[in-house]
């Protein structure tokens, strides 16, 4: 673990002196308006990109698997991208294996990501050149719920519109921080990827990551113990359109949240049901028939006995003699 480890502090720190060097050219470039704010992002995203992949070439800290079928690859269509959230190596693996992920005839992406990234100089260089979207929340570690700024939201949905008209794709971690216990789960999905699916009429295409909190671990007291160097990514089949956000905030959960804890995917069979939508059809069958059930169970409460109708009907007849 202390080579692995070794190697992963060499990436992080090449990275550190490789993203200014390459990226700056491309920020002059910029203001000497040579080039526009568009060409300016897809340009830095394919810097951070080839960065990404070639140092891990020359630090092979980690053991790399991509699971993706033939027509991802081949016949890309616009979609809104979502994947778990299980390290802070998580960006600099999806940006190295994009093309081995989605295919050379991708779309550029862009990311959403916490504002608080924009602390480090060189995630702030990264993200703004190339036109990552910040979300901003509050700082309350990992593992603990959520705190958005709504004031926010609007810049968001308004800079994600602009992003899908200039022909990018959009990257959002639904979990919105990293994950300290993957192997029992996701921790709480939310809806975002949803509605800019539902705003931008986009379908949405998930991702699962397995393995980089093994090296570097989103819980603090962890951090670098770098215990394994397995990661496995996969790209799910097939582009969904979803009918409401808990049908796909369930599916997410069920499908990324299992390859995330186990590396590998859930049955074969399981796994079609709930790409096709079934196994939510099946889900929302059984909740209206025990909703039915309740029901029936409730007015057949509240309906009194023949005990009780001939002790009131005998209480009346004995009122009415008197």
């Amino acid at each position: 673990s202390m080579v692995v480890r070794t190697m992963v502090v060499a990436f992080i720190m090449s990275m550190c002196v490789a993203l200014p060097v390459t990226l700056i050219p491309v920020w002059v470039l910029y203001r000497l308006k040579i080039i526009n704010r568009t060409q300016k992002e897809m340009i830095s995203l394919r810097v951070g990109q080839f960065c990404s992949r070639w140092l891990m070439r020359l630090f092979p800290f980690a053991r790399k698997k991509v699971i993706v079928e033939p027509e991802t690859l081949t016949d890309p269509q616009p979609a809104i991208w979502v994947c778990n959230h299980i390290s802070m190596l998580d960006l600099f693996f999806v940006l190295a294996l994009d093309k081995k992920m989605r295919g050379k005839n991708r779309r550029p992406i862009k990311c959403l990501y916490w504002k608080g990234l924009e602390a480090n100089p060189i995630t702030c260089l990264l993200c703004k050149m190339c036109g990552f979207i910040p979300v901003d929340m509050s700082d309350n570690g990992n593992g603990n719920a959520n705190e958005y700024d709504p004031k926010s939201f609007k810049q968001m949905l308004r800079s994600t519109k602009n992003a899908i008209k200039d022909g990018f794709d959009i990257a959002i971690l639904p979990e919105g921080q990293p994950n300290p216990t993957p192997e029992s789960g996701l921790q709480p999905v939310f809806s975002g990827a949803f509605t800019l699916a539902k705003m931008s009429r986009r379908p949405i295409q998930m991702i699962a990551l397995h393995g980089l909190h093994k090296m570097w671990h989103p819980d603090e007291n962890i951090g670098m113990a770098c215990t394994a160097r397995d990661m496995a990514v996969r790209v799910y089949p097939g582009s969904r359109v979803y009918k409401d956000a808990e049908e796909f905030t369930s599916t997410f959960s069920a499908v990324v949240g299992h390859f995330g804890a186990h590396g590998e995917d859930l049955d074969e069979t399981e796994l079609q049901l709930w790409l096709d939508g079934s196994m939510w059809e099946t889900e929302l069958s059984r909740r209206s028939a025990t909703r039915m059930i309740a029901e029936d169970v409730e007015d057949t409460e509240s309906k009194p006995t023949e005990t009780e109708e001939g002790a009131r009907a005998t209480s009346s007849l004995s009122q009415a003699g008197s």
